[in-house]
């Protein structure tokens, strides 16, 4: 067998050769997992032993891997046929070498009513049948605003309202950190992902006649806006400056001591920021920042999905199915703190901090607010090399390499390459 992915011991992988002389006896079933959360890995490690015990003649060989490594690997290895049967992935254009669980179920009806739309995420057009059940959404992420109130009330300065411009968001920031002393007005990771959701609210669209269309008008007025903030200090120009090429950057830690204003992050930072800043200022999260097309939190997310690879469906389909559980689904929902796909009622998240769960809060009401353009965006192959363009072309403009209209133009270029490259792909 080969290997499956490099990182991966070389005790684990001797494991599975090993259980290939057994499988007359036992059903083995590979299921790789990637989290940062180590305790999160390990329930799912615990759960997997849980179903084995209840379904004598299946083995699951529970495989933890970095992120990398799967993103990386996992699409080569189902290419040549080989993989796991089951794996967390963010990459939907594996969806190709889905399962369709569906007739393998033992209630498919009631597991698509707990996962309800969510489901449609992991379904490409013109490759999954519409009415499919290839696996569950694990997360579902958001990116919005988070602040420190603190700091807004030392500088007398209200929160931003529910409605509020990505602008005016900007500058009640830069209020805030002029009265306060504090260095850095308003932040955001160093991502093309992280960039989407204020230009998705400017009314940008990504994509038009199933190709990347970048950057039209709305874009470019977005773009704008956020140059001439790091050119009056709103958005510190070496928050993106300091690294380079496409890198990715976070600014939590900023955010944690105590530096930033208003940090555009995701969900995922709450239980991190609750642990991190505990009682040292007062935190929360804000509504998605608004533009002429409204006010969107940008998507993402991750799945557990099964292949067509595997030579037990039904195995696979019912561990998707105990995994997939309302039971399973709200105790992981409440314990590590995860926006599921799976329709829980009243989660009650176990989180110590008050600043923690009202921020989960406006997450959960900000469900609502994912555009759809965004959506038709994640379903386009290359979307991952325009987010690269995207970072690489903002670092150069903000820096001082590139002008507004040669950023514009070099973006155009990009993203014609970029559909060149995937229609020879086709």
């Amino acid at each position: 067998m080969m290997k499956l992915f490099s990182g991966v011991s070389a005790l684990v992988v001797a494991s599975v050769a090993g259980l290939a002389t057994a499988q007359a006896e036992t059903r083995t079933i590979t299921f790789l997992f990637t989290d940062d959360d180590q305790g999160y890995v390990q329930r799912m490690a615990d759960l997997s032993k849980e179903f084995e015990a209840a379904n004598p003649g299946v083995k699951i060989n529970f495989v933890s891997s970095g992120y990398d490594a799967v993103s990386k690997q996992l699409p080569v290895q189902l290419a040549v046929g080989e993989g796991p049967d089951i794996a967390k992935i963010t990459d939907w254009q594996l969806a190709p070498y889905y399962l369709d669980m569906r007739p393998y179920m033992k209630d498919a009806d009631a597991f698509a009513k707990l996962h309800g739309s969510s489901l449609d995420q992991l379904r490409l057009p013109n490759v999954n049948d519409p009415q499919s059940i290839n696996g569950y959404m694990a997360s579902q992420t958001l990116n919005l605003p988070f602040v420190n109130k603190t700091l807004f009330e030392q500088a007398g300065e209200p929160l931003p309202g529910p409605t509020a411009k990505f602008s005016e968001i900007v500058e009640a920031s830069a209020r805030v950190a002029k009265a306060t002393g504090v260095q850095i007005p308003f932040t955001m990771d160093r991502s093309g992902h992280r960039f989407s959701g204020g230009a998705f609210s400017y009314g940008s669209t990504y994509v038009k006649d199933g190709k990347f269309s970048f950057p039209d008008e709305a874009a470019r007025k977005y773009i704008a806006d956020i140059y001439s903030w790091t050119q009056n200090g709103s958005f510190p120009k070496e928050m993106w400056g300091a690294a380079g090429g496409s890198q990715y950057k976070n600014m939590g830690d900023e955010f944690v001591n105590g530096n930033v204003v208003t940090y555009l992050a995701g969900n995922w930072m709450v239980n991190p920021f609750q642990n991190k800043i505990g009682d040292n200022f007062e935190w929360t999260a804000i509504n998605a920042p608004c533009g002429d097309a409204g006010c969107y939190a940008m998507p993402g997310g991750t799945a557990i999905v099964g292949f067509k690879r595997t030579k037990y469906p039904e195995d696979v389909a019912h561990f998707i199915e105990f995994l997939g559980s309302e039971k399973v689904q709200r105790e992981i929902a409440e314990n590590y703190v995860i926006l599921t796909g799976a329709e829980i009622v009243d989660p009650q998240y176990k989180l110590k901090s008050e600043d923690a769960k009202a921020a989960m809060r406006v997450f959960l009401d900000n469900k609502k607010n994912v555009p759809q353009a965004a959506r038709d965006f994640e379903r386009v192959k290359g979307g991952s090399a325009m987010y690269q363009q995207i970072v690489q072309r903002m670092s150069q403009l903000i820096v001082g390499e590139l002008t507004l209209d040669q950023t514009y133009k070099v973006l155009e270029d990009d993203v014609a390459k970029i559909n060149e490259a995937v229609a020879v792909k086709k």
